[in-house]
């Protein structure tokens, strides 16, 4: 196997990069108390009453919880830069074939956390230098050399690249859980690469069964 020859966090254009990300970054107040409940591999699914102009709307999928708090990312909210113009101002030049397919992808925002670096969610297989396995359908990596790989033609067979990601601290996703601020589901890998972003939050609801359009005036009545 080639070793990348960078092992550095992934870096967002213009901007300034940092250490590895940690759970212990999450933004928010801590709750006094953490819950045993683990959402790892969970969507995360905003209510239609969120009002929230960072998460209204929004499916988060999470990529980590224990004692030190939550970790996730916005799955369905595009930015406006795609990967082509990512991979240009990384200096990273598509291997023949590739560009027709990553080309016009958006990178997505992932949250307000370190919303100066990238992330990415991929199916795992290679090994990269920093990156967390959720599911034997899904990683996490930090680090640049997973688009190294990609720019290759040797990268993951599914991707989605976040600007940012989203933390809560121990307890602070519990209690807006408890406030009905969120509705959870088992994750979808297919959801996750494969749907159309707009068809993403409909897609999560109806993995719980409910009809969203209920759901939408339920919570207008409420």
């Amino acid at each position: 196997m080639k070793k990348s020859k960078i092992g550095k966090p992934l870096p967002v254009p213009g901007m300034t990069q940092d250490d590895a990300v940690h759970l212990d970054h999450a933004g928010g107040a801590a709750s006094p108390q953490a819950s045993t409940l683990n959402l790892a591999n969970h969507f995360l699914i905003a209510m239609p009453s969120m009002e929230d102009p960072i998460f209204g709307g929004t499916v988060v999928y999470i990529c980590e919880h224990n004692d030190k708090g939550v970790l996730g990312v916005v799955i369905n909210k595009p930015t406006d830069m795609t990967m082509e113009v990512l991979f240009e101002r990384i200096d990273l030049k598509l291997a023949d074939g590739l560009r027709t397919a990553v080309v016009n992808e958006p990178i997505m925002f992932g949250g307000p956390v370190q919303d100066d670096r990238g992330f990415v969610l991929h199916t795992p297989g290679e090994r990269y230098s920093s990156s967390l396995t959720v599911t034997d359908e899904v990683a996490f990596t930090t680090s640049i050399d997973v688009l190294e790989a990609v720019a290759n033609g040797e990268g993951p067979s599914r991707l989605l690249v976040s600007i940012g990601y989203s933390g809560w601290s121990p307890g602070q996703l519990e209690d807006e859980i408890g406030r009905n601020g969120w509705l959870t589901v088992g994750a979808s890998a297919d959801i996750l690469f494969d749907f159309p972003i707009e068809q993403r939050y409909v897609a999560a609801i109806k993995l719980l069964g409910i009809d969203p359009l209920m759901l939408a005036s339920e919570a207008g009545h409420a």
